[in-house]
């Protein structure tokens, strides 16, 4: 019983530091980039953890317990996944940088108020367009609300901030459940106990995790408040590393692993 416990207890802090892999923490990090709070950026991370606990256990508790066996092919692609992931996640974060850029060096429409010309063509002429504007704090004075079906459809967007981090967290957890699901029937024979590590080791990396995103937010917090350019710098670059590292994997996983090739090797890590 007692070397059942300490087993237990390994698993967690296994969990714990199976959190701090580069993928997950550079994947996190391009979620958590976008957030000023610690608490929320905390919430991100428990949300991550859960999603990859879930398949963690679902899958190895299918390896452990029916002795499922999952193709080669199969496996690659789980893990080519994660590297999809973290180009899109980069995507994501440099297209709000550039949004940004682009707004910032070339607005659209210039902020003045009064009077004012825009040179316009038609055809092949020129000419000039006077239009005024009404200062700000009058410019949304006559508004219209918005329709309340509008209303209903973006108040949902929490709730895709919070799927995106547990959707990470699932896809993450995919390609490592077979790797964790054979290392812990290569150490406990009995079923009912691996299972059961496997839920500590979950638990274990829902901890990890939520302390890491709250180291990664602690940057981000400061410079959000007070130095604007410090934080798009830093989701700047959170985007760039993640696109370059999922480029890095996928290039693993689809040539050197051999998923686009007649001869795939796939060694769960």
């Amino acid at each position: 019983m007692t070397s059942g416990l300490a087993i237990l207890a390994i698993g967690f802090f296994l969990g714990m530091r199976h959190a701090t892999d580069p993928d997950h923490v550079i994947a996190v990090s391009t979620i958590v980039s976008r957030e000023r709070s610690i608490a929320k950026a905390a919430f991100i991370g428990v949300l991550w953890g859960l999603g990859h606990t879930v398949t963690i256990l679902a899958v190895g508790a299918a390896i452990i317990l029916f002795g499922l066996a999952i193709p080669v092919r199969v496996g690659l692609t789980m893990e080519f996944c994660v590297g999809l992931m973290l180009i899109l996640l980069g995507a994501l974060n440099l297209a709000g940088a550039m949004t940004w850029m682009s707004n910032k060096f070339s607005p659209s429409h210039p902020q003045v108020a009064g009077e004012h010309a825009h040179l316009h063509e038609h055809g092949a002429k020129m000419h000039l367009h006077w239009h005024s504007h009404a200062p700000e704090s009058e410019h949304h004075g006559e508004s219209l609300a918005p329709p309340a079906v509008l209303e209903r459809s973006f108040a949902g967007l929490g709730l895709y901030q919070a799927m995106r981090p547990l959707f990470v967290g699932i896809v993450h957890g995919l390609a490592g459940s077979a790797a964790v699901a054979l290392l812990v029937l290569s150490a406990i024979r009995e079923p009912k106990w691996a299972v059961l590590y496997l839920l500590v080791f979950g638990v274990g990396t829902i901890a990890g995790m939520m302390l890491i995103t709250s180291v990664i937010a602690l940057p981000f917090s400061f410079a959000g408040y007070r130095f604007a350019w410090l934080n798009r710098s830093l989701v700047t670059g959170s985007g760039i590393l993640s696109l370059a590292f999922g480029l890095f994997v996928c290039y693993q996983i689809g040539f050197v692993d051999g998923l686009f090739t007649s001869h795939p090797n796939w060694k769960p890590s």
